[in-house]
């Protein structure tokens, strides 16, 4: 064979070769995952607090042995269901919180978004409060956590344009804030005494309450339905 007809030689490719299969085998064990803990979901809305993996194995069309293989026990598939029902309210909230629009239609906005979002999900208010046993903290923490930093952020810069800067009071007021909310939604879905629009008003109207009452100490005369002004204190 001549130069001209021998085969050339191609360097091998740089590092180990991509496995398909293996490519493939995870996507669907992602899949698995999601779809599990949809069940699971769905199941807490329907017969909770009587959530069991039998229940969720018959609602996902498994066997229970499946939901072991993916999730360990039951208190991972309940931080799996509790980080879901997080990034969910997150996706609710966020352009709400970080609108920048005027003062109380923000406020109300957020809390409608987070009002609804427990209205659409039943029960789902018990993996924020840990209700369910067998249940770790670390993911219904870090769900508040958001919650309550993104308030922080908020609630900041109210701060900073009323002109004075109390990085303390920020901190207790978004702790309260979703102290008060998460708590007053609770009792709003176990009761229903009165319609969730009227839940929705009433606290939007305390909060803005608390941010007028600041601003009329420091000689600050806001208008609800206009955007917070910039602050000209030096920074």
């Amino acid at each position: 064979m001549s130069a001209v007809d021998r085969p050339e030689k191609r360097p091998a490719p740089a590092g180990r070769p991509v496995d398909g299969r293996s490519t493939r085998w995870a996507a669907h064990r992602a899949r698995r995952r999601e779809e599990l803990v949809d069940a699971a979901l769905a199941v807490l809305g329907r017969d909770c607090p009587d959530l069991g993996l039998d229940q969720v194995a018959h609602e996902a069309g498994v066997t229970k042995p499946v939901i072991y293989r993916h999730f360990g026990d039951r208190a991972a598939l309940l931080d799996a269901m509790a980080e879901r029902a997080t990034n969910r309210l997150m996706e609710r909230l966020m352009p709400a919180i970080y609108d920048e629009g005027a003062i109380r239609p923000r406020i109300r906005a957020s809390l409608d978004a987070f009002m609804r979002f427990l209205d659409d999900s039943p029960n789902i208010h018990l993996l924020f409060r840990r209700r369910l046993p067998g249940q770790g903290d670390e993911v219904a923490d870090a769900g508040r956590e958001f919650i309550s930093g993104a308030l922080a952020g908020l609630l900041g810069s109210y701060v900073e344009s009323l002109g004075f800067d109390e990085p303390e009071l920020v901190q207790i007021w978004a702790q309260a804030l979703v102290g008060s909310v998460q708590a007053t939604a609770e009792w709003w879905l176990v009761r229903r005494a009165v319609s969730r629009d009227a839940v929705t008003e009433h606290l939007t109207a305390l909060i803005w309450a608390q941010i007028d009452g600041l601003a009329r100490e420091n000689g600050i005369d806001l208008d609800p339905d206009a955007p917070l002004p910039v602050s000209t204190e030096p920074k």
